[in-house]
């Protein structure tokens, strides 16, 4: 049994979140650059060559990346031979209200009635794990809502099959994505029950951008997916051109016979995903 100290898990997530505001990682802008090399668009050009720049000068300057700097969604995955001294969410959320009131990051979180913001953005949402091993590995995604909110879940017929979910993923897009700050990644959840569906899907922004599923048949479905998805002509920021998406990340999970939920969770260009383990 290994022990972890509440206070060291404070600390690494008040260090994630600051830096994955400020900080977007290597594939994100990899992709970019990629989308920059193929759009046709002229404004789309110039539009990914912005985002770039805006992301490197974030970097340097140590600032948030965009002025949303999210709700802190953080994964925690707990190996069973872990014992944690102290009150875990208490840790966790101490971590989120040090990143955002030490690194000045904005603060969105409100009661949804009253509209009165919490402050500090805590509550964080949690989501924990249990698996093999002695360690505690913690990723965070702060989730803009530009993105969050054009997301959606369906509980589809089985009949739907596979031509249902990519009609419905990408009317979802065809939708919502202009108001997502677009080029997305478009996140797909498959299966399960309708809350194991958006939860799969939430799972995926944590991948590397444009890394493939490892099932052969949801890597196919990611391809066809994003061919139909930047065949929409969105465009950068809405305005037009080849690249609406970087990515699809797609996952699967089995369901009841009598069911076939899909959930798509959009992710904006800045896809702030960071990880570490202790």
């Amino acid at each position: 049994m290994r022990t972890i100290q509440a206070g060291a898990i404070t600390a690494a997530l008040r260090d994630l979140l600051t830096d994955a505001c400020s900080n977007l990682g290597a594939d994100v802008e990899a992709a970019l650059l990629r989308a920059q090399k193929t759009e046709s668009s002229p404004i789309g050009r110039d539009i990914l060559g912005q985002l770039v720049e805006n992301l490197r000068l974030a970097r340097a300057c140590v600032r948030p990346c965009c002025q949303d700097t999210g709700m802190a969604v953080v994964f925690a995955d707990v190996g069973q031979d872990v014992h944690i001294e102290g009150d875990f969410f208490a840790a966790v959320e101490q971590g989120v209200r040090e990143a955002y009131t030490q690194g000045y990051l904005r603060k969105s979180v409100l009661d949804p009635l009253t509209r009165k913001n919490t402050g500090d953005n805590t509550p964080p949402v949690l989501h924990t794990e249990i698996v093999p091993g002695d360690r505690l590995t913690l990723s965070v995604a702060p989730k803009g809502f530009g993105s969050e909110n054009a997301g959606a879940l369906k509980m589809l017929r089985p009949a739907d099959a596979a031509d249902g979910i990519e009609a419905f993923v990408v009317d979802t897009v065809r939708r919502n994505g202009p108001f997502a700050c677009p080029p997305l990644v478009v996140s797909v959840g498959i299966g399960g029950t309708m809350e194991k569906a958006a939860l799969i899907a939430k799972r995926q922004l944590l991948r590397d951008v444009g890394a493939p599923g490892q099932d052969p048949g949801i890597a196919a479905l990611e391809r066809r997916l994003l061919e139909k998805i930047n065949a929409l002509g969105i465009g950068p920021m809405g305005l037009g051109g080849d690249t609406t998406a970087l990515a699809v990340h797609a996952a699967k999970y089995p369901t009841h016979i009598a069911g076939l939920p899909v959930a798509v969770n959009i992710q904006c260009h800045a896809a702030r995903h960071k990880t570490v383990t202790l």
